[in-house]
């Protein structure tokens, strides 16, 4: 299971284990802040230690650890795959790479708008979702239904929190939509919303799709963040 970065218990004090930033020219105190939270965050430092290509991957691996639905043999599609790190994460656990003998073999297909750098074990595709051929091309790429759709997509922020909030969830409800296209019956969608009020529909349309619609904020989720995950098991299938 994955492990929560740990608190400092060599005894020194905490201010010898701050990187502070200074505020440059030119440079706006929101920009500073972040990056100063970016230099001190454990998660930041580990997924660079673990080689991922962000510490959104914790994310998954956390909900994974609870959830089980990365196995091997799965066939999984990570919207908004870019940069990579959820799907680096599924390579071994769906055993993408056939390095677990006598297990079965997993596909993963990652999707993004933007070109990718390669990931061993995945097929990555330069696509939008939202095109009206989408879901075929998805299923002819894994000649077939998928048993995983995943998303941490996130709509462009414009500063303003409702409409932030508005723009995440008509993602995440344009993604649940090409999963219920895509996914095998027995199958599981997992998606990042945003808490705000505007989810409640989102919720209503997946419990109709899915036995289980479970709400989680994964350690790796940083505290001050509004973000967290709907992870929704057990696709009903395509009414005939």
């Amino acid at each position: 299971m994955a492990k929560k970065p740990g608190k400092n218990t060599s005894g020194r004090g905490q201010r010898d284990l701050t990187v502070r930033v200074k505020s440059a020219r030119g440079r706006k105190m929101s920009s500073t802040l972040w990056l100063q939270r970016q230099l001190n965050d454990p998660y930041v430092k580990r997924a660079q230690a673990d080689g991922y290509r962000g510490r959104a991957a914790y994310k998954i691996l956390e909900l994974d650890d609870k959830f089980r639905f990365l196995v091997p043999g799965a066939r999984v599609v990570d919207l908004g795959a870019a940069p990579g790190g959820w799907c680096q994460v599924a390579v071994p656990r769906v055993n993408a790479l056939g390095e677990k003998s006598g297990k079965s073999i997993g596909t993963i297909l990652g999707i993004d708008l933007q070109e990718m750098e390669p990931i061993a074990g995945c097929v990555l595709h330069q696509l939008d979702f939202m095109e009206d051929d989408a879901d075929t091309k998805v299923k002819d790429w894994l000649d077939g239904k998928a048993d995983v759709v995943m998303s941490d997509m996130a709509a462009s922020a414009s500063g303003h929190k409702q409409t932030d909030h508005n723009r995440i969830m008509a993602l995440c409800e344009a993604a649940a939509y090409f999963a219920f296209d895509v996914l095998e019956e027995g199958g599981t969608f997992v998606a990042k919303v945003l808490a705000g009020g505007a989810e409640g529909d989102l919720q209503k349309l997946l419990k109709q799709k899915f036995t289980k619609v479970a709400n989680v904020k994964p350690p790796a989720s940083r505290s001050d963040s509004s973000e967290k995950f709907v992870v929704a098991t057990g696709f009903r299938g395509v009414e005939s």
